[in-house]
């Protein structure tokens, strides 16, 4: 059973694991209002828990930069959704890589941890980074070193290096809830945003 947004972003929370400001929203206005507190640019996602693959039928949108934007891109998404009463999740917009951050319960090694760059990189290339949970410090720091994206983190040409500690806090603590909670049987954190300041779950599955 897929854990619904609320949980997920308390069971996060409890774990010390960072994440983007979010929140569910019924209408246009309120979507403005949460863009007035928070800032530009955001991003408009459908929610519901039945569509598992939102960005393949159009239902994220991102780099939303102003008031207008927003509308047009909420009406967008009620049309995707095929009602005006669809709930939509806003999002802060948070600039960095892209990176994935796994955990499960194996039935043969227990519960395991995995860590890669998002995109092409584990889509084709497969470059992702395993170990048994609990992890300590130095295999934190080893996983994300022995993946071969580690250039981009470290900033390649013109991008900045992200911010490592933050990183391996989160892996940290996500091998620590795998495995205390044997309740879970995957948490999937895709994708998490890493840049020099910061790192942030954008979005989050746990499954039970």
């Amino acid at each position: 059973m897929l854990l619904d947004f609320k949980t997920t972003k308390k069971l996060l929370a409890e774990y010390k694991i960072p994440q983007a400001k979010a929140k569910i929203v019924k209408t246009a206005k309120e979507a403005i209002l949460f863009s007035k507190q928070n800032g530009f640019p955001v991003v408009l996602k459908i929610f519901s828990p039945k569509i598992i693959h939102k960005t393949d039928i159009g239902g994220v949108i991102v780099d939303i930069e102003n008031e207008k934007d927003l509308l047009t891109s909420w009406a967008k998404i009620e049309k995707i959704a095929k009602t005006k009463k669809t709930k939509i999740v806003i999002q802060k917009m948070i600039p960095g890589e892209q990176i994935i951050i796994g955990a499960k319960q194996d039935s043969v090694f227990g519960p395991i941890v995995a860590f890669g760059l998002g995109g092409i990189f584990v889509e084709v290339l497969k470059d992702i980074s395993f170990r048994l949970a609990p992890i300590n410090n130095k295999e934190a720091k080893k996983m994300i070193s022995e993946i071969q994206g580690n250039k981009i983190l470290n900033g390649y040409r013109n991008r900045e290096p992200v911010n490592f500690k933050k990183l391996e806090k989160i892996l940290l603590s996500l091998s620590l809830m795998i495995s205390k909670e044997q309740k879970i049987k995957e948490i999937d954190l895709n994708p998490v945003i890493a840049n020099k300041q910061d790192v942030f779950v954008i979005d989050a599955k746990i499954v039970i």
